[in-house]
């Protein structure tokens, strides 16, 4: 990590002479592609709002924590997330209600739970900095953690990116196939969860949904190959996150909302490219 810190000094950018900027910048440049691998198979399937109902569901692991009476709460908050995750999958598959009304009620009521709950222990404001996240906090630890993450992440995405694939396509052609449609659904979702929970401290649960989805969104306004697709989908995420980091810190904004306009700017820039091509 050392060695890491000084080639970043050896950058000629102000923003690296203090410790958590490179703690910052390391930990935009693990989220960043993690949640561009997310991103481009959530929207494929359609599951834009899936991530917002993970995020506010984080203040019910919160709040579960507390009650817990642990430290930290980002187990009870894995949890529940996993679980959330799960039962939204399940309630989907049955096709008794559209996917955006079942995620939708789930988010809502997990977002009020949460916050019923940690009013009721008068702990509602010391967690409200989840709200939008603050990623200048965060540690070495941290981003340990996050490169694991990461790291789990893109091994499972080799194993199983032909079956998300054609799940994503059609999912009764996939069990046509063969593939575990219901297995291979559930571990993208425990993915996507586990991500939006160990960086929605640093993101915030008003931001964690749009850095997951606007640098895929962006993307597919302007590949034409699912392998093109990807790749883009990362560079913009890396784009966003770096500019968007570098301006925070020149204008001292937040952080993660100033990642989002910048992911948001490329949305709309290859937009009108992809609109002009056709």
């Amino acid at each position: 990590m050392e060695m890491i810190y000084n080639l970043l000094e050896i950058l000629p950018f102000s923003m690296f002479q203090y410790d958590f900027m490179k703690n910052a910048f390391l930990a935009s440049i693990l989220i960043a592609p993690l949640f561009a691998l997310l991103g481009t198979m959530a929207v494929n399937n359609k599951m834009a709002f899936f991530s917002d109902a993970l995020g506010h569901s984080a203040f019910t692991g919160i709040g579960l924590g507390v009650l817990l009476g642990m430290d930290d709460p980002l187990l009870a908050m894995l949890a529940f997330g996993i679980f959330l995750g799960l039962v939204i999958t399940k309630v989907k598959s049955a096709n008794m209600v559209s996917s955006d009304t079942v995620i939708s009620v789930f988010s809502s009521a997990a977002l009020a739970l949460g916050i019923v709950i940690l009013s009721a222990s008068g702990g509602f404001a010391k967690y409200s900095s989840y709200l939008i996240g603050d990623i200048l906090t965060v540690g070495q630890r941290d981003l340990i953690v996050i490169a694991i993450v990461l790291i789990i992440a893109y091994i499972l995405w080799a194993m199983l990116y032909n079956q998300l694939l054609l799940v994503s396509v059609n999912r009764s052609l996939a069990a046509s196939r063969g593939v575990k449609v219901m297995l291979v659904e559930n571990i993208f979702v425990m993915m996507v969860a586990v991500a939006v929970m160990v960086s929605i401290r640093w993101v915030g649960i008003l931001m964690i949904n749009s850095l997951l989805i606007l640098p895929a969104a962006a993307a597919r306004n302007i590949t034409t190959t699912t392998r093109s697709y990807h790749w883009t989908a990362t560079v913009f995420g890396l784009l966003s996150s770096v500019v968007g980091l570098g301006i925070s810190y020149s204008f001292g904004t937040s952080a993660g909302a100033t990642m989002v306009l910048a992911a948001a700017v490329l949305f709309f820039v290859t937009y009108f490219i992809g609109k002009s091509r056709k």
